[in-house]
């Protein structure tokens, strides 16, 4: 059963995050193609502003209450759950209002002092009142979750882009192309997703609490308040410090490209290509995975609260395992047609950039999962300082390398850091539960399907497909063609087998007489 509402939570962030992430790549291939890569970099300059204020006002307090709401669950404390929801909501939206002010009063100051450009300010206004919005809309989605109910998140994930996609595909005509008024569409376009998206999750909260008997809590105010805090402060810092760091990382690229001898449109469209174009191509496989990360917060807390080892033990392999077979098989899909992807999403080249992040999927997609895991079992204050460290990495590349080497440098810090980041996690991981990782299995395996893979397609690509199709067309084969021969390689090398198909099958048909008995269990107690 424990298995089974990972999955069924997992499967329904999953089918919202394809959703989202392709009407993602719509808008961006949309903006694209009407105004340019210089727009997309302009529009990237903003969003690390959008993610700050996630951190400080929501991050910590969504996983809180997703942590402490499974445990109090399992426990059968039930009115423990509102009353931590209701606190954190009021926290999260005070915070968001007084971001709000800073934002809005203060965007002149940020836009010339930090960004050097003014085309900003309008953005920076909008965007400033999405924040109470966004705070009050993800402290009910992390109840949601908490309680392995997914499908409430998922579809305020969809109905958000949606509504971001609405407003720039009814409104863009009416800017002229300008890029800076179309910068602010786009930003509007995000205040209005969280408007509608804290809306929807909001009356869904309602409704929920009206099927449910009055319940009251086992805790008082402060002895609730103090288990938020003591969770939310670390989960905070580390989500604060390393969107900081991000944001100074995202600053100081197109100012350091300048000294390496591009112009300032120049550095902020090659900004745009790898942070607006590339980068979303490469994390969309990793849709599932971060959708899994989620769902393994309370699945994993849960489990480790009722010290079922066990359990753990055969989440965390698994979860790995199939991480790495999704990571190395986006990998060489990546790296053998950067130059067909690029054309046929964006029609323009950036098989360079893509090539080489290519080669940094199974780590991208492991950290996110690690990151889940340990959130599970509690060590925030580790991923905190892990995170400080790769950022630290990535900032003197950044600083250092790129006047001498360009944007390569940067891709180069990005993967040591990954790198050192990874095995340190993986380490706190088999420490804290005494977990044996078969390495072979989980990375020789894959390789070796990665490899064989690879060379089968490539020759099958070079001398039948491409010869003879053109490019779009033959991508789409090739990338079939591609997904058969992995898999096939995959449980020839004994990565998986029938048997976990089987398996998983066997899962998926018992999701709904679960969710009966757990719904009846949770609605008959008092």
């Amino acid at each position: 059963m424990k298995n089974n509402s990972l999955i069924k939570g997992a499967a329904i962030l999953t089918f919202a995050g394809l959703i989202t992430r392709l009407l993602g790549f719509i808008y961006r291939i949309y903006m694209t193609n009407v105004m340019g890569s210089e727009c997309i970099g302009l529009y990237q300059l903003i969003m690390p502003v959008y993610t700050l204020a996630w951190s400080i006002s929501c991050a910590g307090f969504t996983t809180t209450i997703s942590k402490l709401v499974a445990a109090q669950k399992a426990q059968k404390k039930f009115g423990d759950m509102h009353q931590t929801l209701k606190q954190c909501i009021f926290m999260s939206v005070g915070i968001g209002i007084f971001l709000n002010i800073i934002l809005y009063f203060g965007a002149q100051k940020f836009s010339l002092a930090i960004f050097h450009d003014e085309r900003t300010i309008l953005s920076l206004k909008i965007l400033a009142f999405s924040f109470p919005f966004m705070a009050a809309g993800s402290c009910i989605r992390g109840y949601f979750l908490g309680l392995q109910q997914s499908s409430i998140p998922a579809i305020s994930q969809v109905l958000e882009q949606f509504i971001h996609m609405g407003t720039i595909y009814f409104f863009i005509g009416k800017i002229n192309h300008h890029i800076e008024y179309t910068c602010a569409l786009a930003v509007a376009g995000i205040m209005l997703g969280e408007l509608f998206s804290f809306i929807y999750v909001y009356l869904a909260y309602k409704n929920f609490e009206c099927k449910q008997k009055s319940i009251a809590p086992t805790l008082n105010f402060f002895s609730t308040f103090s288990s938020i805090i003591s969770m939310t402060i670390p989960l905070t810092a580390n989500k604060v410090t390393a969107s900081f760091l991000t944001a100074i990382e995202n600053i100081l690229i197109p100012q350091r490209l300048l000294l390496n001898g591009f112009s300032f449109e120049r550095a902020i469209s090659i900004y745009g290509q790898i942070t607006g174009m590339a980068m979303p191509l490469i994390y969309f496989p990793s849709v599932f995975l971060m959708s899994l990360s989620i769902s393994l917060v309370p699945e994993v807390s849960q489990s480790y609260a009722t010290k079922n080892n066990r359990q753990i033990n055969y989440t965390v392999s698994k979860t790995i395992l199939f991480t790495s077979i999704i990571g190395m098989g986006s990998a060489i899909f990546f790296i053998m047609f950067p130059k067909e992807i690029g054309f046929f999403i964006y029609h323009q080249d950036i098989s360079q950039m893509l090539r080489l992040l290519g080669f940094m999927c199974p780590l991208l997609y492991l950290q996110i999962i690690l990151s889940g895991i340990l959130n599970g079992l509690g060590h925030q204050m580790f991923i905190f300082k892990n995170n400080l460290l790769s950022s630290f990495i990535n900032l003197f590349f950044i600083y250092f390398i790129i006047p001498y080497r360009g944007i390569n440098a940067f891709i180069i810090g990005w993967f040591i850091s990954l790198i050192i980041s990874c095995l340190l996690n993986l380490n706190m991981i088999t420490k804290s539960i005494s977990i044996n990782l078969k390495f072979d299995e989980l990375i020789l395996k894959p390789i070796l399907a990665m490899l064989a893979t690879g060379l089968v397609v490539r020759l099958i690509a070079t001398k039948f497909i491409f010869v003879h199709m053109p490019n779009i067309f033959g991508l789409f084969i090739c990338a079939a063609i591609l997904g058969a021969t992995y898999l096939f390689f995959i449980i020839s090398v004994g990565c998986i087998s029938f048997n976990d198909f089987k398996s998983l099958a066997f899962t998926f048909s018992l999701k709904r007489k679960s969710k009966q008995k757990e719904t009846k269990f949770l609605f008959k107690k008092k």
